[in-house]
This record gives structure tokens, sequence and C-alpha cells, in this order.
């Protein structure tokens, strides 16, 4: 008996699904006795079907594969938070399995997905949702599930991750580093949800849920991105020991959940140190498993369609066995998110000030009448048109109060208009 697969989306990871189905079928049910038959595609572009081979499969209509009795899983794989929760929760409540990549549906929308799985006794699988072929859902519901997970942080855009990268190796400016990425197919015409984090902060609101067993949803994520990150940063750190990366952060703490994505410099011997490029890398800590991590390639048509077909294979073993839904949502705890402004920790501050006698002491009075410790001040820069770019370094601080420090400072005659520099340093 073949298990029957109905997948909605013919884009890149679309078109590699089907490539796998079509070149492993075979071995598929030689090595697991899983046979899957790919029975309808559909998508609003029939030439994207045809160019796989599948025309003869092709539907634009998403209700056929639904109403479909036959149909096992249902794929879905075309983004977004709206068409394809109709399509998602349809597909449930049709009594089909699903397979998804979706992050911002399940990042924003995972709880909705997970009782309609529940009421429908079926599946939902979206390992292909965070880290493109890098096995880390699973592991976090499954292999991992004796710990006690005590902080999820990684790498998990390649787009931001290309950048750095090119900035910090080459010496680039932001906006080369980003030219370049759109050039090599890395960043999109509009690269706003990279570039501004809503990418990673999707992906580490899921990891979060599932690591702390709590429900973490996309709106409960501090989010900042990288457009204020220039050389002159990225060279600073270097001289300290540290790299920037764009982190994706979440710490379960006495108290309740710290979730954040933002620039951050990281100890050159840290683990995510070396991850450079369009890589990912995923780390976890457990109570008992201790530090491990995760890395691979994070996005892409191969890597992606390798875990949503991992997903399916997964699935179809269920279908094929008569095996319920092994592990369904697991978010049994409510863990309160905590404020952004009572995060404690040292900060990397750079401003663009006028080279003249009194402007560095002006700055550093208001840092004292906020209570903020600097532990170090630097000027880089040979005052080229009269300007300089003046770093400080704190020890541990408040957030709310190296934010009132740079608004204060911000708005001293000798600051330069344009958004300070600002790097949380985790160590």
């Amino acid at each position: 008996m073949s298990v029957k697969i109905g997948l909605v989306g013919t884009g890149t990871v679309g078109g590699g699904c089907i490539d796998i189905i079509q070149k492993h079928r075979a071995d598929f049910q030689r090595h697991f006795g899983v046979d899957i038959e790919l029975v309808r595609v559909c998508s609003l572009n029939s030439a994207e079907a045809e160019a796989h081979g599948v025309g003869d499969l092709f539907t634009d209509n998403f209700h056929e594969i639904l109403e479909d009795p036959t149909i096992d899983i249902v794929i879905e794989l075309i983004g977004g938070t709206t068409f394809a929760k109709t399509v998602v929760i349809g597909a449930l409540e049709a009594g089909k399995n699903v397979v998804t990549a979706n992050k911002a549906l399940m990042a924003t929308y995972g709880q909705e997905v997970m009782e309609a799985a529940a009421a429908a006794g079926k599946e939902i699988a979206f390992e292909a949702s965070v880290g493109g072929g890098i096995p880390i859902i699973d592991p976090l519901k499954h292999s991992l599930i004796a710990n006690e997970i005590t902080s999820v942080m990684g790498i998990v855009n390649g787009t931001t991750n290309y950048m750095l990268t090119r900035m910090a190796d080459n010496g680039m400016d932001y906006a080369e580093a980003l030219k370049e990425a759109q050039d090599k197919g890395f960043a999109e015409a509009d690269p706003s949800a990279d570039v501004d984090g809503l990418d990673a902060a999707a992906k580490i609101a899921i990891l979060a849920s599932i690591a702390f067993n709590s429900r973490v949803t996309l709106g409960d994520v501090y989010v900042s991105g990288i457009t204020s990150i220039s050389p002159v940063d990225l060279e600073a750190a270097r001289d300290m020991g540290y790299v920037v990366k764009l982190l994706a952060i979440a710490h379960r703490r006495e108290d309740g959940v710290d979730v954040r994505v933002h620039p951050t410099m990281i100890p050159v011997d840290h683990q995510l140190a070396t991850v450079n490029g369009v890589y990912n890398a995923i780390y976890v800590v457990g109570d008992f498993v201790g530090e491990t991590m995760f890395f691979g390639a994070g996005a892409g048509s191969g890597p992606a369609a390798s875990a949503v077909m991992g997903d399916v294979l997964e699935v179809a073993r269920h279908v094929q066995q008569g095996v319920a839904p092994i592990v369904g949502c697991t978010c049994t705890d409510d863990l309160p998110i905590l404020p952004m402004d009572d995060l404690e920790m040292k900060y990397y501050i750079r401003f663009t000030v006028t080279d003249r006698p009194g402007v560095l002491a002006a700055m550093t009075s208001v840092f004292a009448n906020h209570d903020v410790s600097v532990h170090s001040v630097v000027q880089r820069g040979h005052g080229q048109q009269g300007a300089v770019d003046v770093v400080y370094v704190t020890h541990t601080a408040r957030e709310s109060a190296v934010r009132a420090v740079m608004d204060e400072i911000a708005s001293l005659d000798d600051v330069l208009q344009g958004t300070p520099s600002l790097i949380r340093v985790e160590e």
C-alpha cells in the first residue's frame, strides 16, 4: 500500500521535494518499507510542475487536495500566515496529516495548528521551519526530552551571517555586503525579513516553545537587526577578542523566558564564533546532556527539501503502521516572557561625534548619571572631516538604563545624527 501525498507549493523547496521523491522513491521502499506516491501538486504556476515532470498531477485548486479521500499527507510550502493557515487547518480538519516548512505560521499560530492536529488525531510536522536541513525540531522533541533545556542560541539566518562574515573578513560596509548577498541569491530583493531579524525571531519562537514546553509566539520576541552595524564595530570586536553574529537567543530563567534576536558579541573561542558564510548553527544546553551544537546549511532547495521529506517519511511510516501521533504540543507550562528592559548584560555602544575637546567628558557623565559603569572607552579613527567614532563597553548593566544613556547622548550637540550602534555582549 502506498502512502499518498498532496503537495501545495511548487517553488524552490517544493521543487526539491518533487526531485527527492522521483530520485529516491524506490530507495525509500527498499530501505524503509515505505512507499510514498505523489498524487497531486497544487500551485498557481503550472510551468513549475511541468519543469519537474509532474505536469499531469497539477491543479490550481487546493480544495482538490483537501477533498481527495485517498491523500494521507499534505505538504504545505507556500509560506505566509493567511492562505497557508487555511490550507494547513483545512487539511487537518479533513483528516490528513500535514508537513510544513512554514516558520511564520508555526511561530504565530502554532497553538491553533497543534490543537487542530490533536482534535483530528493527525500529525503536524515542521522540521524544515527552523535551520533548513539541520535536524533540530526532532532532537528537541525526542532525543533531548529527558533534559531540562536551559538555553537555545543560534545563527539561524544565512543571509545576515553571510553579510556579517563578508563585512568582518573583507571590510565591506553594510550596503556592499547586502548587494553581494542579493547578487548571489542569498538575499531577497526586499531583504527586510532577514536584515531586520524577523526571520530569526520566528525561528527562535518555535525553538523556545519546544525547548521550554511553554508557548512563545513571534510577538513575544524582542527583535533588532543588523542595519546599523559597520566595519568599525566588527574591527573593534575583533580587537577585544569577540566576533559579531546576529543571534537568536532563548534562555530559561528562574522567573521566566528571556527570548530575543539581536547582533551579539561572542568570544572568539565560542562554538558559534567560527560559523561563517551562509551556514547556520544552533547551540543547545540541557541539564544532563550539557552543551550540544547542530550545524549545517540553513537554506536552499536541497537542505530544506531534505528536512521536509524526512518529516514526510516519518509520518508515512506512522500511517502505514497505524501509529497514532507520537509527540504533539508539549506546551504544558505557562512561563512568563521576561521584559527586555529588565535584561542585564554587558553592552558595546558606538557614537559618531565631533572631534573636539570636552565631548568625551560630556558623554561619560551621562553614563554616570544613569548608574551605568563603563569598562572601557576608545576613540577610533583620526578625525576625518571633523568626526570620530567613540566606542564604550560597559560592565553588566540594565537594558533600560543603557537605553536612557543612548537617548540622552544622542541629544547632545556634538553627537552626529544617525543611529548609534548597540551590540550586546553574550559571555
